[in-house]
């Protein structure tokens, strides 16, 4: 008999609440700390509606219940966020689809265990219960014909059965910790071709494996890269290896040999893991090799046992040297975590504390602090970490290897720890400060590490907490298209631009993106830079290529704060150029040109404030090259008017002859169309020309006037070094 057991019941279940009262519409699986998974009907079922209605609902708010073993109820509230619409079949008992996602207003506590994934097979034991969490209400069932994106379900003729209230709740299976599927609904006696007798205890279900495929068809890819799954051939070997445990059993013996002391530990242990040990006196501790098997597979236990060890330990003696050898085959094992349940747990809250209130700090502080590291995706596609990706990111830095060497004697730091001290050396709250240092100092204690090689981490932190950078006065943007399959798509680097004419790295995504995708990141980019700086930059330069200069970029849709947070919402779209005062920039045109740096350099250093407006008068390439090589050598600003694809060449012309600042109508078809840039005044002060443009951009916008002009600026001011696209990572 196994002196560790699993309880009857889950650690939590959740439910979806009906308006008006506290009962159950249905159940529902955990997939992340902010994200529940149940069945479309089910959400119909708490908003009143007809149970199989397909259109999506509407800014309905949903009542949440989390019920946990031996603890308080907790509700709250969520919105839906993925909706996949129940699919009648025609002739049939069943329906396809019946899925919805639900993101939660407020973190799910603490206890609320996600669920583990794994797909489900013919003759899976499984149990499920009611919404409303009562342990009583299991039913057993085992997994039957697969047909189509659907599984049937047959229950035993005893105990409780499937039925309402059921319907979106997680199908666990009995042998494991795993979740194969959701129940959506039972078969009702009587339906053609089924005679009663026939559907006792029948109902279906959508496995993981529709689940997995009908989220990612509806472009859920981010909920799904933060849920845990268990692969069929890693469930095939849970089991520890009979090496692993014979290693492991003589440092257990070491530590624990004495049976009073043993039971001890592991009453905690348990405690901490979520498991039941033996109340009377028969078996008084687990045996050596148990414990060892214990500690091998369940992914926090080595490291909760440990906590409870190192207090009795200390940091020195032989006892000291066992537990560190014990830690260093953990280490090495695949399914042991770093962190125990309880420092996991404060780390996570610590964590979502700062993402919630300095949202830039924490990929900021892993882009310095894990530099030679390739980061998880969450820390690299925004400058800003949202709440929902602190768990994902927690769990594979836990992963990552130590950082660099420490000091001769210790063990190196995590590279978790070293994130936890960059967060703490650099955030506001003292007191989130205070606890980001004192759970690092904890997890060194435990792990053997010494108080000199996390000093030394700590050292590294403060120093680069302390280095306040120069203002920043700019965002700069490099664009590239997708290419031709892809035309509307660019590939976008971008660099916060300081007063000092340094240039810090931003982290983006590296595939291709949308426009409106860009023009957000811009806008978030801009306003997370206002904390280190004192104040949002008004500038946007965009470097393009020759035949990039007719991107509108200065259009495309720079969101908002609250879109941020209701995507759906009806909110009138905010130009780019009507926010910031953007501006284009061609390197790669005038570099190619041996004598257009210094030109320009010299056209500004003049400081004339005149200008050369491109008539029918002036129209090709040979007239404005003699124009700007005489004449108008000393012009900063050339005003281009005329068809299209004549202005293209006169570009060309203007910086290949270093004009500095080029302003055309991107929307003119001919010359007789120039009196649409009068309100802008092209030819007026010169040093205000940007925000006039910016002026003129956010009022056109507002009328959505067609007649208006599309103005564009190029304005080539000083050097823009700008690195190539090099991508270092650790080659361990």
């Amino acid at each position: 008999m196994s002196w560790f057991s699993r309880p009857a019941t889950p650690v939590s279940h959740a439910a979806l609440l009906r308006e008006g009262d506290r009962r159950a519409a249905g159940a529902a699986a955990l997939l992340s700390p902010n994200h529940l998974l149940t069945c479309a009907h089910v959400v119909n079922d708490a908003v009143g509606r007809d149970l199989l209605c397909a259109e999506r609902p509407t800014d309905e708010v949903l009542r949440i219940a989390f019920h946990g073993s031996g603890r308080a109820s907790l509700y709250g509230r969520a919105r839906l966020s993925v909706w996949v619409a129940p699919e009648p079949r025609s002739g049939d008992v069943v329906w396809d689809g019946d899925l919805a996602v639900l993101e939660l207003e407020e973190t799910a506590p603490e206890w609320a265990t996600p669920v583990v994934w794994r797909d489900m097979t013919e003759g899976l034991e499984l149990r499920a219960w009611h919404g409303g969490g009562v342990g009583i209400t299991y039913a057993d069932t085992v997994a039957g014909f697969r047909d189509g994106p659907g599984c049937y379900l047959d229950g035993s003729l005893t105990g409780a059965a499937i039925g309402p209230g059921y319907s979106g709740g997680p199908l666990r299976v009995k042998s494991d910790r795993t979740v194969a599927g959701l129940v959506i609904a039972q078969v009702m006696p009587g339906q053609d071709p089924l005679r009663a007798q026939e559907t006792v205890r029948r109902s279906w279900a959508v496995p993981w494996q529709t689940v997995r495929e009908r989220l990612t068809r509806a472009g859920a890819h981010d909920i799904l890269a933060g849920c845990e799954v268990v692969a069929p051939d890693h469930l095939a070997c849970t089991g520890a290896s009979e090496d692993s445990v014979r290693q492991m059993v003589p440092l257990l013996r070491a530590l624990l040999d004495d049976t009073a002391r043993r039971a001890d530990h592991c009453r905690h242990l348990a405690a901490g893991l979520g498991l039941e040990t033996p109340s009377g006196g028969e078996q008084p501790a687990p045996t050596l090799d148990e414990l060892a098997t214990l500690l091998l597979t369940e992914e926090r236990a080595l490291a909760t046992l440990t906590e409870s060890l190192t207090p009795v330990i200390g940091g020195h003696g032989d006892n000291r040297t066992t537990l560190n050898g014990l830690l260093a085959l953990g280490r090495v094992e695949p399914a042991v975590r770093l962190l125990s349940v309880t420092e996991h747990q404060q780390l996570h809250t610590a964590l979502l504390r700062v993402a919630r209130h300095e949202p830039d700090l924490i990929p900021g502080a892993a882009q310095e602090a894990l530099r030679l590291l390739e980061l998880p995706e969450a820390l690299t596609r925004s400058p800003r970490l949202a709440v929902k990706d602190v768990d994902a990111v927690v769990r594979s830095l836990e992963e990552y290897p130590d950082g660099r060497d420490a000091t001769t004697g210790s063990l190196p730091v995590p590279a978790l720890l070293r994130l936890a001290e960059f967060v703490a050396a650099a955030v506001l709250d003292p007191d989130r400060r205070w606890r980001l240092r004192s759970w690092c100092e904890r997890v060194a204690g435990r792990l053997g590490i010494s108080v000199a090689a996390l000093a030394e981490r700590r050292a590294d932190a403060e120093a680069w907490a302390a280095r306040v950078p120069a203002p920043v006065t700019q965002v700069i943007v490099r664009l590239h298209r997708a290419g031709a399959a892809d035309p509307d798509r660019f590939l976008c680097e971008l660099w916060l631009g300081h007063k000092d004419g340094g240039r810090t790295a931003v982290a983006t995504p590296e595939g291709p993106m949308e426009p409106g995708e860009i023009g957000r990141l811009i806008r978030q980019t801009a306003d997370g830079s206002e904390p280190a700086s004192g104040h949002a930059p008004t500038r946007v330069d965009v470097v393009v290529k020759a035949d990039g200069l007719d991107i509108p970029v200065d259009e495309w849709d720079a969101g908002s704060v609250l879109r941020d947070l209701f995507p759906d919402l009806a909110e009138p779209s905010t130009p780019l150029g009507g926010r910031y005062q953007v501006t284009l920039r061609c390197p790669n045109l005038t570099g190619s040109v041996p004598t257009a740096a210094s030109e320009m350099r010299r056209r500004w250093a003049v400081g004339g404030d005149g200008t050369l407006v491109v008539d029918e008068s002036s129209h090709d390439i040979t007239s404005l090259h003699k124009l700007l090589d005489k004449p108008h050598r000393d012009t900063a600003r050339v005003v281009l008017h005329g068809p299209p694809e004549r202005r293209q060449q006169l570009l060309r012309v203007c910086l290949a002859m270093g004009v500095p600042v080029v302003l055309w109508d991107r929307g003119a078809g001919s010359h007789e169309d120039a009196p649409r840039m009068d309100g802008l005044d092209p030819t007026g002060p010169l040093d205000k020309l940007p925000r006039r443009l910016q002026e003129f951009r956010s009022q056109y916008a507002a009328s959505a006037s067609d007649g208006a002009a599309r103005p564009a600026l190029i304005w080539e001011e000083g050097e823009l070094a700008l690195p190539g696209p090099l991508r270092l990572a650790d080659p361990s």
